[in-house]
């Protein structure tokens, strides 16, 4: 059988296998199949999401990135950190790099396990929605940070309904076809944010989410309760922070996520593994 390697990541709670595939490890391979079941935790390696580093002709790596569910998405913060950090670690590009995404060139700048990237300029800012979910009325606010986001304020954030109303707000019909992301969050001071999100394509509450930090950071910021810096206090305990220029009363450019990134373990990917993904035996 092939040796596939593969690191496992955190950033700030959000758990990445990460895979060099520059060399096409899994081509001719159903790649969100393939994604499902690396993430799965009870039978695969278990993960918020699959990284795949490839070759790119626009910078210095490409990303190709699926949810624990085996969907694409353009673009995950923390993924984002923690694919630059192997990247680095691998010797694919220097400490200060680029890669693409579906949602742009990603700029990033890695100093040991911390790890800061610009994000792509956001759009789509929509605020004092008024949506009927579970016919209560509810006022919500939305923006792409490279995926899009729901906000819900709230001021008990410890009992804030996360997985249910999440679930119900990702499906709505307001966010259909492509469903959205959905954070509770409370507002400390004008430069400190507590952040609960619900993950499209993980469907469940995670420890944090590094774009919906930054949605939350700049929606606040949008109704004037917050200036940049932001430092977003996330479930899992770790702090990101968000910072930004504003240009106008509504537009963000210059958007930047900073905080810590984790190698948790390295391997290789089990003969069994490989097999229930569709590798067959074949010289390594």
């Amino acid at each position: 059988m092939p040796t596939i390697r593969f690191s496992k990541m955190s950033g700030s709670g959000n758990d990445f296998i990460v895979i060099d595939n520059r060399a096409a490890l899994f081509s001719n391979l159903p790649l969100p199949s393939v994604a499902s079941q690396l993430c799965r935790r009870q039978e695969g390696i278990g993960a918020d999401g699959l990284v795949l580093i490839e070759t790119s002709r626009q910078a210095d790596f490409r990303w190709r990135f699926f949810n624990a569910d085996g969907s694409q998405a353009d673009m995950c913060g923390n993924g984002g950190r923690c694919a630059a950090r192997f990247a680095y670690e691998h010797q694919i590009c220097g400490s200060s790099l680029s890669f693409e995404t579906g949602a742009g060139i990603i700029h990033a700048e890695v100093r040991g396990s911390n790890v800061r990237i610009q994000l792509p300029q956001p759009h789509d800012l929509f605020l004092h929605r008024s949506i009927s979910v579970q016919d209560i009325p509810l006022h919500v606010q939305s923006i792409n940070t490279g995926v899009p986001h729901v906000i819900v304020r709230v001021t008990d954030l410890e009992s804030a309904p996360v997985t249910d109303l999440g679930r119900a707000i990702r499906f709505h019909p307001e966010f259909q076809p492509a469903g959205t992301n959905v954070n509770f969050i409370r507002v400390d001071d004008r430069h400190t944010i507590h952040v609960r999100t619900y993950e499209r394509g993980v469907e469940d509450e995670t420890l944090a989410c590094g774009t919906g930090s930054v949605a939350s950071a700049l929606v606040a910021a949008a109704v004037d309760e917050v200036d940049s810096p932001v430092c977003v206090k996330t479930r899992g305990g770790e702090i990101l922070t968000v910072s930004f220029n504003r240009q106008g009363v509504s537009e963000f450019i210059e958007v930047f996520l900073e905080g810590e990134t984790c190698l948790t373990f390295e391997g290789v990917l089990g003969i069994d593994l490989l097999r229930r993904i569709g590798i067959e035996d074949t010289p390594s």
